[in-house]
């Protein structure tokens, strides 16, 4: 049996929700990062309508990743402020060691906490966390390597996909990045 005319294409069955319009999001990026960890918040926000920006130690700065995958900076965390974003999303790898390397950084994200921004941190994420004194009487999750970092910066270790609490969201591996960016659009939606 031919067809003489073309089939349509089915319509997508849901059109994305955009209820993040006019919500700003950094996506932090150093060498060593985690690759899911970084590119699924960072397509996931965009495609919920959020403006994200890659913020590294530098500007325009090209960032391997554990895999030699690049990311590149659009703005240098010293030229960042909290004024400026309604979250913050910290992957893990060994980028996290390497962010709290560099005072700049560690300013944003403590700022960014101080005045109850969404700070969201994944697997060795809150080893950010650890020097910025928001994990300070907060229960938070994390990869099970770094949990007593966590619990010594003042915070109560659970082992939980997703744990928030405040402003604090905290995940503990890349297979809980669907709850993770869950939790996250809920806390930006307010």
């Amino acid at each position: 049996m031919l067809i003489d005319q073309p089939l349509p294409f089915p319509k997508c069955p849901r059109e994305p929700v955009m209820d993040l319009k006019g919500k700003r999001v950094a996506v932090l990026v150093e060498q060593q990062y985690q690759e899911m960890e970084v590119w699924y918040p960072y397509y996931r926000l965009k495609e919920a309508g959020a403006t994200v920006t890659m913020i590294g130690p530098k500007a325009g700065e090209t960032y391997p990743s554990k895999l030699g995958y690049p990311a590149k900076s659009d703005k240098a965390a010293k030229e960042s402020s909290a004024g400026d974003f309604d979250g913050v999303v910290i992957p893990g790898g060994f980028a996290p060691d390497y962010f709290r390397r560099d005072p700049e950084t560690i300013r944003f994200v403590k700022d960014m906490h101080a005045r109850g921004k969404v700070v969201a941190a994944i697997c060795h994420g809150p080893w950010l966390l650890c020097s910025t004194g928001a994990l300070k009487g907060k229960r938070a999750t994390c990869f099970f390597a770094i949990k007593d970092d966590v619990a010594n910066a003042g915070a109560t270790y659970v082992d939980e996909e997703t744990v928030v609490d405040g402003n604090v969201i905290t995940a503990r591996k890349p297979d809980d990045l669907p709850a993770f960016l869950t939790a996250i659009i809920k806390a930006l939606r307010g």
